[in-house]
């Protein structure tokens, strides 16, 4: 990696976040083929169930055999609420209007903090809820609460993903989760402080 560009995901990130996606994304569209009225021996709710199942052993895997410090530490931060998040935050609806820079933040800024949190939130009461319909009985309707937060995820998803591969000032962080590195001046600009804290580190 030259000096132009500084490392922002490890390599178990990457393939935890990439894991994610493609379990997340079986599970939803066999989730939409799924009857209303439906029953345990029917193949789609096999897929159902596989991916759900998947996600958790592939990020127990990860933990028990991969980096578990970048994990732990990733999620660390993404949980921390920092001094100026709550101003990044209130401050959204004018820098929609009048364009203005956002404050400077860390590694991650408190969307990303914000939007983690609520899908972590969102995939733990699908796989109560979940879990609750496969424990009760095969043949009850699909839950409210299951649906309803399903179509959460899916309204966060979108963003995410708008921000991630359409958004041009964003867009370049989609290669920190493809091939791990971002261009410095790109992390200077939407995350000084993180830059900063690597320089200090590597200094010390």
């Amino acid at each position: 990696m030259t000096a132009a560009r500084v490392l922002r995901f490890t390599r178990t990130e990457r393939v935890a976040h990439w894991l994610l996606v493609v379990s997340f994304g079986a599970i939803l569209l066999s989730g939409t083929q799924m009857p209303h009225h439906w029953d345990a021996d029917q193949p789609v709710v096999d897929v159902h169930v596989g991916g759900s199942l998947v996600l958790v052993a592939g990020l127990a895997l990860l933990l028990w055999r991969a980096d578990r410090h970048a994990l732990v530490a990733t999620t660390v931060q993404l949980a921390t609420t920092e001094p100026g998040d709550r101003e990044w935050l209130r401050g959204v609806p004018g820098r929609l209007r009048t364009g203005t820079p956002s404050p400077p933040v860390g590694r991650f800024n408190a969307g990303q903090k914000l939007n983690a949190r609520l899908s972590a939130l969102g995939l733990a009461v699908l796989y109560a809820t979940g879990a609750g319909l496969l424990l009760a009985s095969r043949g009850l309707p699909q839950g409210p609460l299951h649906t309803l937060t399903t179509v959460a995820l899916c309204g966060l998803l979108s963003g995410h993903v708008f921000m991630a591969v359409l958004n041009p000032g964003t867009r370049h962080a989609l290669r920190g989760m493809t091939l791990g590195d971002v261009d410095r001046a790109w992390a200077e600009h939407h995350h000084p402080r993180w830059v900063e804290s690597l320089d200090r580190d590597a200094t010390e």
